[in-house]
């Protein structure tokens, strides 16, 4: 049993640069995602540092696969993805994407009731585009304060103070398309030409 452990934990090395390449993201972008420093994660994949669960935990949540696809496990017949949602002070996350750097999707879920709470705005490098899908959302940012209903969105750069929470007694449900090193997501709406005058489609596009 132990040599069959060494093996597997001898696979982790090439699994981890072989999901870093499929993701096309770099070993900084990374050590940003995770709060690992660069120098553990190359000797990581190089099989130089021996692979712990306080290392592995941050690197799935971060590729979005679980730990046994990191040590590469004999598969399960399940072809599904599974995402899994994290709960953070009665907020649920769902992440959307797989891949670490770049513009990260996120759907999330606010308690009740959330939004009579004293906020507590805080403010970090990136820029952050919600879009509500379900409840009314209350938006802190800077010295406003909004609420935003479904089917409208709201983007800003995350260095002003911003907090949000559901703005009545009913839950509240949105998108998060937030990017690390201040990515936007601009919407843009042109005519298509089948169209009567008049009328646009939207389009969204992330530069």
């Amino acid at each position: 049993m132990e040599d069959d452990l060494d093996r597997a934990l001898a696979q982790v090395g090439p699994r981890l640069r072989e999901l870093r390449r499929e993701r096309e993201t770099t070993l900084a972008d990374l050590s940003a995602a995770t709060g690992v420093s660069v120098s553990t994660l190359s000797r990581l994949e190089s099989g130089a540092r021996r692979p712990t669960l306080e290392l592995l935990l941050p690197l799935a949540k971060a590729y979005g696969v679980t730990l046994d696809e990191l040590v590469d496990a004999p598969p399960t017949g399940d072809p599904r993805v599974h995402l899994r949602p994290v709960t953070r002070n009665g907020m649920t996350m769902l992440p959307l994407t797989r891949r670490a750097g770049g513009i990260q999707a996120y759907k999330l879920v606010l308690p009740a009731g959330s939004g009579k709470r004293e906020p507590d705005p805080q403010r970090h490098e990136g820029y952050e585009w919600l879009y509500v899908l379900n409840g009314r959302l209350r938006l802190v940012l800077g010295d406003r304060d909004l609420v935003l209903m479904p089917g409208e969105a709201a983007e800003f750069d995350t260095r002003v103070p911003h907090w949000f929470g559901a703005a009545d007694d009913e839950p509240v449900e949105f998108l998060s398309l937030f990017g690390t090193q201040g990515e936007r997501a601009h919407l843009r709406a042109r005519t298509r030409p089948q169209d009567p005058p008049g009328r646009s489609a939207s389009r969204s596009r992330q530069s």
